[in-house]
């Protein structure tokens, strides 16, 4: 509770020093987000040094409101902090203001697809990538820097790659797998490469086609530098049999966003090899965790709650 208590004091103290910005927020509810087979989700608790940057954003954004980079910001830590309905808010708030800036679209479509709204994910994310056609890639800081601080994604990239993500928990695979395959066009990164090459396997499979799949395993490489997206990775060489299964099952205990993606593909690997019984174990594992804000949990909960039939 000392995170609360602290979180509140230092509101309050900034609240005085700065203008309060008033952002309309609808969402009235204790809990965040309502899972598809009924359950309701709660965020944790962050950490200090969360809510100390959190609270840098926050200034920021009250000094300058009308900055795009700090609606950006201060709507990245407050998903952080697990405030992912006033993120949206935030990002809502902005567009009203900046209604064709793709940098909003797409981070609001992130935290739609966070809550479970898909339709509302696409929306977004599709406009993005309408607006996108005539702008040059960029680089995407980090809100979390990697371990060697080097960003590794791009605002085209992530663009793609979260409507490819909200087609496929949609249940739409072939556009899916469009958006992943303009996801991987963005950048020669090898994390862009694994992150993006994972899905359109996967897909490709869930499709049938087990040889389209294993055509895009031609650009995974034993000595690929990847920084970031390591699971991908290993899930990746797993596919095209330069790993065991022993080296990745059973899983790592540790509950993270990393892990729950390992374990969402190799439950997705047994599906479409003729296990399905596997597949339904490991997904209902998966959400037995908090890891729920996570895609792998996501696409695990969505298995669950509404499984794919091949047509």
């Amino acid at each position: 509770m000392k995170n609360v208590f602290y979180l509140f004091f230092v509101l309050s103290l900034f609240s005085c020093q700065n203008k309060e910005i008033t952002i309309p927020d609808s969402w009235n509810h204790p809990y965040q987000a309502i899972t598809q087979s009924g359950d309701t989700l709660f965020s944790g608790l962050p950490n200090d040094k969360l809510i100390a940057q959190y609270l840098e954003k926050k200034k920021a954004f009250e000094a300058q409101p009308d900055s795009i980079d700090n609606l950006i910001w201060y709507g990245r830590f407050e998903a952080y902090l697990g405030n992912y309905r006033k993120a949206i808010a935030i990002y809502t708030y902005g567009l009203e203001k900046f209604p064709n800036d793709p940098h909003l679209l797409r981070h609001r479509g992130h935290r739609y697809i966070t809550v479970r709204e898909f339709d509302n994910a696409i929306a977004d994310l599709s406009k993005a990538a309408e607006l996108i056609k005539s702008m040059p890639n960029e680089v995407e800081p980090d809100g979390m820097p990697n371990a060697q601080n080097i960003p590794v994604s791009t605002l085209h990239g992530n663009i793609y790659y979260h409507l490819g993500l909200a087609y496929y928990l949609q249940r739409d695979l072939p556009k899916a797998l469009d958006a992943f395959k303009a996801c991987l066009s963005t950048s020669n990164s090898p994390d862009n490469v694994v992150s993006a090459t994972h899905w359109i396997y996967m897909i490709q499979n869930r499709l049938g086609r087990k040889e389209a799949g294993d055509n895009y395993l031609r650009n995974i490489k034993p000595d690929m530098y990847v920084i970031e997206n390591t699971t991908y990775y290993q899930a990746c060489l797993f596919y095209k049999g330069e790993i065991p299964l022993e080296e990745i099952y059973p899983f790592p205990q540790e509950e993270n966003a990393s892990n729950t993606a390992l374990k969402y593909a190799l439950g997705n690997w047994f599906w479409y090899h003729g296990n399905p019984q596997k597949a339904q174990e490991i997904f209902s594992e998966i959400i037995k965790g908090n890891d729920w804000a996570s895609f792998g949990y996501i696409a695990a909960e969505t298995d669950l709650a509404k499984p794919y039939v091949s047509k």
